[in-house]
């Protein structure tokens, strides 16, 4: 029983990491400078907007976010499964149980959420985009 309940926690755990991963790209309207390029070229203008906003220090602090969430799950969960522990006899299988499980969880809601870019890095690699000539309608 031990051995499905660490399966499906690493594969859990795995197909969050994937997801997690993907983060918003704009998307771009089909003008004149869109028409007349390749998709190779728009993909590398885009990668470019978003690498010299990088570069401008407007990272995302995404992984101090996941981590933060992360703590937190894992905290709140300890202190619930030792509360429902007490009342079984098991404080300590309940709070570790309750971490594990409060961990994970803060970490996948870490995970979903850092996908979002931050305002400011938005507009800067709208801008980017603007002056190679696209424009923006939306992200996705």
């Amino acid at each position: 029983m031990r051995y499905k309940s660490r399966l499906f926690l690493a594969i859990f755990f795995i197909v969050g990491v994937f997801a997690g991963c993907a983060s918003q790209r704009p998307v771009l309207y089909p003008n004149q400078q869109f028409k007349t390029s390749s998709e190779f070229v728009i993909q590398d203008a885009i990668d470019d907007c978003i690498a010299l906003a990088e570069y401008a220090g407007l990272n995302t602090k995404s992984g101090e976010n996941i981590a933060g969430s992360t703590v937190m799950g894992a905290a709140s969960g300890a202190a619930v499964g030792a509360a429902a522990g007490a009342v079984a006899g098991h404080a300590g299988r309940g709070a570790a149980t309750g971490a594990a499980g409060g961990g994970s969880g803060g970490f996948m809601w870490g995970m979903f959420n850092s996908k979002e870019v931050d305002p400011i890095k938005r507009r800067f690699i709208e801008q980017c985009l603007r002056e190679k000539g696209y424009q923006i309608i939306g992200w996705k």
